[in-house]
């Protein structure tokens, strides 16, 4: 066996029938398994898959484990030389497993991973870079984030990620939609880190699998992510990406990304990216109110989305103890 594809299932499997049957379709030469792992969806998505696309392993977790536990569920089992972590919501192109493989098998590296496509055609952030304390989780904050954007320009700070990569393109993380490492690599970096519940896990396992060799993206193979259909069903919103920091998958995002800080950089990057997180709940209040009233708008625009921020910055300070304490914990809020 050379590549275990692990798909994480929650209420998606329509998406899981049409990923499955472009890996079929686009897949010749790789001696493949796919597993399925469940985050008990309680809908009739085994039914579904097994019908749809017969030989499909299902790994039932009976509960809504989040990505890094039920993927690392998924590698236990796993039988292949390499691991493929990959979204429900993406569609193989032209052959790209069985190139990337050939490639991976060849090459230095212990991950890699793709081209990501929107549905559209056009390139998605598929490799990115660290950021020193991970200060570029301060860029979506409104205004305050804009500021700090501005300063990093005027600065020519390195840009975090790479939105169209090279044909071998070096990274510091590779983006969890496809992420592909070496089985052998494993045993000395460990797997994901089960204290997250959903976003940036893959963040912190690529600053582990960093130490143990070269990440890179392969950017003339491409895979369509559809980005985020799954989770923006589970949260109920309909942003597509993840910097809307309002919501309640926002502060699933907030949460994640502080974790990630912690567990890398420290408490004092740690405390240091919240600070700024709070700093910013005055500031996009009045800076709200002011920049519409200028503009002729309703000044209270806004004020709904800062008062979201609020909410969830105050839910981070409640969190902050265990956090900074350290000790496994499953940070989850739904």
């Amino acid at each position: 066996m050379q590549l275990s594809i692990i798909i994480v299932n929650y209420k998606s499997a329509a998406l899981i029938v049409d990923c499955v049957r472009s890996i079929q379709r686009e897949t010749k030469q790789v001696a493949y398994e796919i597993i399925v792992v469940d985050n008990q969806s309680g809908d009739a998505s085994e039914a579904t898959i097994k019908a749809a696309c017969p030989g499909v392993q299902w790994l039932q977790m009976g509960y809504n484990a989040g990505f890094a536990r039920a993927n690392n569920a998924g590698i236990r089992i796993a039988k292949g030389e390499f691991i493929l972590l990959l979204n429900p919501d993406t569609l193989v192109l032209d052959g790209a497993l069985d190139k990337c493989v050939a490639r991976f098998a060849e090459s230095d590296l212990v991950a890699c991973g793709v081209q990501l496509l929107n549905e559209d055609g056009t390139p998605q952030i598929s490799g990115n870079y660290f950021m020193k304390g991970g200060l570029n989780h301060l860029l979506p904050l409104p205004y305050w984030g804009g500021l700090i954007r501005a300063l990093g320009y005027a600065m020519k700070t390195k840009v975090p990620n790479v939105l169209q990569a090279s044909t071998v393109q070096q990274v510091d993380w590779i983006n969890g939609a496809y992420l592909m490492v070496k089985a052998s690599v494993l045993p000395q970096t460990g797997l994901l880190d089960e204290d997250f519940f959903l976003y940036a896990e893959e963040t912190e396992w690529c600053s582990r699998l960093r130490k143990a060799g070269k990440l890179a993206i392969f950017g003339d193979l491409f895979v369509t992510h559809l980005q985020g259909e799954t989770a923006n069903a589970t949260f109920k919103t309909q942003d597509k990406g993840y910097h809307g920091i309002f919501d309640r998958k926002g502060l699933q995002i907030i949460l994640s990304n502080h974790l990630r800080v912690r567990k890398q950089y420290g408490v004092l990057w740690y405390l240091i990216l919240l600070l700024n997180y709070t700093w910013d709940v005055p500031v996009f209040f009045i800076c709200s109110f002011f920049d519409n009233l200028f503009h002729l708008k309703n000044p209270f625009q806004y004020w709904g989305s800062a008062w979201g921020l609020a909410v969830n910055v105050a839910k981070m300070w409640a969190l902050t103890p265990e956090i900074i304490r350290g000790k496994p914990h499953f940070y989850k809020v739904l």
